[in-house]
């Protein structure tokens, strides 16, 4: 017969994870019924959706506050309009980060991957609904309002070189994902208050950086005013510099905490199989 350990005897490592486990299969139950329901791949559109839903609210607001400006001859001004995305990436995180991992930005799809805590098979179709929810919310502010305030199209500042932007870009996502990655991992794990994190950290670099690049920090971001407008003269400062600075976060990840794949980055990025 076992014997049951006294309750002032420190727990083992095999219970810690059993316990893991078990907050692990209550939390998929509580969101999605069950792990088989959530890992169901006939629900994928579900995540798709998801991603195209957030990334339009998220150009929505970061854009939109550029056409909105120029629309009010001034009246919003650069705080509230570098504000305006970190609030809006804070609230989608905790509405429907559940669903999809609230990724809304190809350079977290691909380092969520890189850290193996997402599967690459689904990273073309994230990446792909991200650029079509980013071109609907231009092309909605365009019929809305007109287009005005170059619809949002981030671009080097006055007198700013274009490899002056794209360092700029590629250190502010490196730090962005580095946030990301660092609130989802086990390690730190701060639940909903990730949120909190990674909007603060949108609306901090955008208040001290946003007239050297405009702070996109995010291809799709990038990409729907590019698009809409028809000029991608210098969109390829805000895909090398974010993609590049997404990569580098997730080098930094393994320095300070080595290889990914636990369950707090799993469980965040909602890749789990």
């Amino acid at each position: 017969m076992s014997q049951e350990r006294p309750a002032s005897e420190p727990p083992t490592a095999r219970d810690s994870h059993q316990q893991t486990v078990d907050r692990a299969t209550a939390w998929y139950a509580l969101e999605f019924g069950s792990r088989a329901e959530f890992d169901d791949p006939q629900r994928q559109w579900r995540r798709l959706f998801a991603e195209a839903l957030g990334t339009f609210f998220l150009v929505l607001a970061a854009a939109g506050a550029a056409v909105v400006d120029a629309k009010s001859n001034g009246a919003i001004g650069r705080s509230a309009a570098v504000t305006a995305p970190g609030l809006m990436v804070m609230a989608i995180i905790l509405f429907m980060g559940a669903v999809s991992g609230a990724h809304l930005n190809p350079a977290v799809t691909l380092a969520f991957a890189a850290r193996r805590d997402f599967p690459w098979r689904r990273v073309p179709g994230y990446v792909l609904l991200q650029l079509v929810g980013a071109t609907l919310a231009c092309l909605f502010l365009w019929a809305a309002l007109g287009k005005v305030g170059e619809l949002g199209a981030t671009e080097p500042g006055t007198g700013i070189h274009s490899w002056q932007a794209m360092l700029m870009e590629l250190v502010l996502t490196a730090g962005l994902v580095s946030v990301i990655l660092g609130t989802a991992s086990s390690a730190q794990n701060v639940g909903a208050f990730s949120a909190i994190a990674v909007g603060g950290y949108i609306v901090l670099a955008g208040l001290w950086s946003s007239p050297i690049s405009g702070a996109s920090m995010n291809p799709a971001r990038s990409f729907g005013p590019d698009l809409a407008n028809g000029d991608f003269a210098n969109y390829w400062i805000y895909l090398v510099g974010p993609i590049v600075g997404a990569m580098t976060a997730v080098a930094i990840a393994y320095v300070l905490r080595g290889r990914g794949g636990d369950l707090g980055g799993v469980k965040a990025a909602r890749g789990a199989e």
